[in-house]
C-alpha cells in the first residue's frame, strides 16, 4: 500500500492499519521522514532514522500537509507502546505542544545560558544535552526552558548541539555545496561556521546531506532538530 498525504491523510491512514489489524511497517516520506511499526493493528515502535521511541514519534506531526507513504507488510515483533487510541491522542497533542515550544526555543540542539541549573556552566548547554544530564524528559525541560526565556532567566546562544560534528571532506553528500570547500576533516562543524560567518549556510548543507543519506550516530534527532531550527530559529 503507498499512495500521497494528500489523498489518504496520515490519521486516516493509520485508522485504517489500526482498524484492519494489519502488521508492518509505515514509512512516511514528508517535511520529516518517519516510519512506524504495527503489530495486529498496535504501534509498538518507530522513530526518525536512528532516533526511535514514543519521544521520537511524538515530536512528529500528525497532520503533515504533503508527501507520500509506504506500508509495507512484514514480520514486526514487540509490545504496543500504548493502547492505539490513547497513543494517537497523546501523540496529537504532544506534537502540538513541540510546535509552540519551538517558537520560543528554535530547537533542543540550541544552547542556553544563565542562572539556572544545568544551564549555569560556561559557555551555556543545549536541551537535549540537559535533559542526559538531568535525565529529564525533553519536552518537559524545552518547555520550561521558554518559561525561562520568557521570564529572562536564560538567555539562546547561537551555537547549536550539532556543531560538535565533524563530517569526513570525501563525503560524497551535498557536493556541490559552497561549505563541502571548508570541510578537511579536522573543523567541526561550528568551527566552519565561524569560518563561514553564517550559521544558515552551515544548516543548510547539514540538512542537504543527511537528506541525501549521510548517516551517523545520532542523525536521526539532529535532522528533527534542524527542521524546527528552520521553521523557527
Amino acid at each position: 500500500m503507498q499512495g500521497l498525504l494528500s489523498d489518504l491523510p496520515l490519521l486516516g491512514l493509520l485508522e485504517l492499519i489500526h482498524a484492519s489489524r494489519q502488521t508492518g511497517v509505515l514509512e512516511v516520506e514528508s517535511d520529516v521522514p518517519f516510519t512506524v511499526a504495527f503489530q495486529k493493528g498496535e504501534i509498538v515502535s518507530g522513530g526518525i532514522l536512528d532516533w526511535l521511541g514514543t519521544e521520537a514519534l511524538y515530536s512528529c506531526s500528525l497532520l503533515p500537509s504533503r508527501g507520500r507513504f509506504h506500508f509495507e507488510p512484514r514480520g514486526v515483533t514487540g509490545q504496543p507502546l500504548a493502547p492505539y487510541d490513547l497513543f494517537t491522542t497523546e501523540w496529537a497533542r504532544v506534537s502540538d505542544e513541540w510546535a509552540e515550544v519551538c517558537t520560543y526555543i528554535g530547537s533542543p540542539s540550541r544552547l542556553f545560558s544563565g542562572d539556572v541549573p544545568l544551564f549555569n556552566e560556561h559557555g551555556g548547554r543545549s536541551i537535549r544535552a540537559a535533559a542526559r544530564k538531568g535525565n529529564k524528559p525533553l519536552l518537559e525541560l524545552s518547555q520550561q526552558v521558554a518559561e525561562d526565556i520568557r521570564e529572562r532567566r536564560l538567555k539562546p546562544i547561537n551555537r547549536f548541539a550539532w556543531f560538535g560534528l565533524l563530517i569526513n571532506p570525501d563525503s560524497q553528500y551535498a557536493t556541490d555545496h559552497p561549505v563541502t570547500l571548508l570541510l578537511d576533516g579536522e573543523r567541526n562543524l561550528g568551527e566552519i561556521v565561524d569560518l563561514a560567518q553564517d550559521v544558515n549556510i552551515v544548516r543548510e548543507y547539514l540538512l542537504q546531506a543527511i537528506q541525501g543519506g549521510l548517516r551517523f550516530q545520532g542523525s536521526g534527532w539532529v535532522l528533527r532538530d534542524l527542521i524546527w531550527e528552520n521553521q523557527y530559529a
